[in-house]
């Protein structure tokens, strides 16, 4: 069983940084890549970034005009997620996700990815 833990949400005031992580553990799999994904009150998930495990190679919405940046520790397990100059607009619930294979239906979406984390709730205030 694969179990990916979020971490580091919490209330920040608008302008202010967060920093996720997410951990995974249980039996050994080999990743193609990993993402974040959020979503907020009454809207649909959205894809936030994610990395390739295997080139390190990163992917964002464009939403995202650079504030966020996905990095991992290899090593760890660990991927995470850097929130610079949030916003009201950027609360939601974080959610990490794993991909077994290569994402050939696009990184950014949900079916890519096979195992997720139960998220981690990040609230801006203005």
């Amino acid at each position: 069983q694969v179990q990916l833990v979020e971490s580091g949400g919490g209330l920040v005031q608008a302008g202010g940084s967060l920093r996720l992580s997410c951990a995974a553990s249980g039996r050994t799999f080999r990743r193609n890549a990993m993402g974040w994904f959020r979503q907020a009150p009454g809207k649909e998930r959205e894809f936030v970034a994610a990395i390739s495990w295997t080139d390190g190679n990163t992917y964002y919405a464009d939403s995202m005009n650079g504030r966020f940046t996905i990095s991992r520790d290899s090593a760890q397990n660990t991927v995470f997620l850097q929130m610079n100059s949030l916003k009201p607009e950027d609360t939601a619930v974080y959610y990490c996700a794993a991909a077994l294979r290569y994402p050939s239906a696009g990184y950014s979406v949900h079916r890519s990815y096979d195992y997720w984390g139960q998220g981690t709730q990040v609230t801006v205030s203005s």
